[in-house]
């Protein structure tokens, strides 16, 4: 299989596929020409790695994930331990987006918006953090 068609298969852009060889996620063969030949186990391999990716996994996350599917010897403790740890990292996220949240709500319904000069928007951006 071309690159184009694994491109297909997997919605993965060419060149996403590219950097994933680049960085050895997936190294499919080589013809004679030396244009990419790409195997069903690189399509699976890409469309793992594409799936872990749109849950937000690092690159690295990605690589120890992809070498665990791969490992039959590997507990399910292993993968779980991964999988939370990004877990963590994502609740993490969310409670300072909220945070962010209530910060810019709180701040909007303290604004008139209307033809004043004060602005308590840029007030509390201009106002000096306390340590």
């Amino acid at each position: 299989m071309n690159i184009s068609q694994v491109a297909d298969r997997t919605g993965l852009p060419p060149k996403t596929i590219r950097y994933y060889e680049e960085i050895g996620l997936v190294s499919p063969a080589r013809r004679d020409n030396g244009y990419r030949d790409y195997a069903e186990n690189d399509l699976h391999n890409l469309a793992f790695l594409g799936r872990a990716r749109s849950l937000g996994f690092s690159i690295e996350d990605c690589r120890a994930l992809l070498a665990l599917y791969t490992d039959r010897e590997r507990t399910s403790a292993e993968v779980r331990a991964i999988a939370q740890e990004h877990l963590k990292q994502i609740e993490a996220k969310i409670a300072e987006l909220q945070a962010m949240q209530d910060t810019l709500s709180g701040l909007v319904a303290s604004c008139h918006g209307d033809s004043r000069h004060d602005c308590p928007i840029l007030a509390d951006l201009a106002a000096e953090k306390a340590d």
